[in-house]
This record gives C-alpha cells, structure tokens and sequence, in this order.
C-alpha cells in the first residue's frame, strides 16, 4: 500500500476516534491541511475568531513539513491514539 492510500484509510479512521482532546484535534488538523493543500495559504484569523485561528495555528506550525513527512506524521498520530483509546477501553 503507497502513503497516499495509507494516509486516506487513517484520515478515515481518524473520523472514529473517541474522547479526543482538543490538543490533538488540532495537531491532526494541522498535519492533515499540510498533507493535502501544503503551507498555509490563507491569512491568519482575526483574535476574536479564536476557534479558527487555533486551526490556523496548527497548520502554520507543521508548515515546514513536507506533504509526504506531514502524511507520515498524521499516520503516525492516528495509529497512537488509536492504541491509547484501546488501552483505556481495556482498562
């Protein structure tokens, strides 16, 4: 299997996960907008808009990544939080 399927079929994944924090949320945002658009190519939101300038925030701060390293990345991310919610579940 190619990253580029891998990455889908965990990006669909991600879409199950439970009791996810926010923290995370925004870290598989950021690398999931680097992954498939590439740097940032909006401008920053305004202070008020705090929702969409935290998304914006993560996405600037993997903006060096490349597409292929931010889609290693994100599978990565999905596969550990995946294990921490089985390990929880089991527990």
């Amino acid at each position: 299997m190619g990253l580029q399927e891998d990455f889908e079929e965990h990006a669909a994944l991600a879409k199950t996960l439970k009791d996810c924090t926010n923290d995370n949320l925004l870290i598989l945002y950021g690398l999931y907008k680097q992954a498939t658009v590439g740097p940032v190519n909006t401008s920053c939101p305004g202070i008020f808009n705090m929702r969409e300038r935290a998304k914006w925030n993560a996405w600037k701060a993997v903006e060096a990544k490349s597409k292929e390293e931010a889609m290693s990345d994100y599978i990565t991310k999905v596969k550990q939080l995946k294990e921490e919610e089985a390990a929880a579940a089991s527990s």
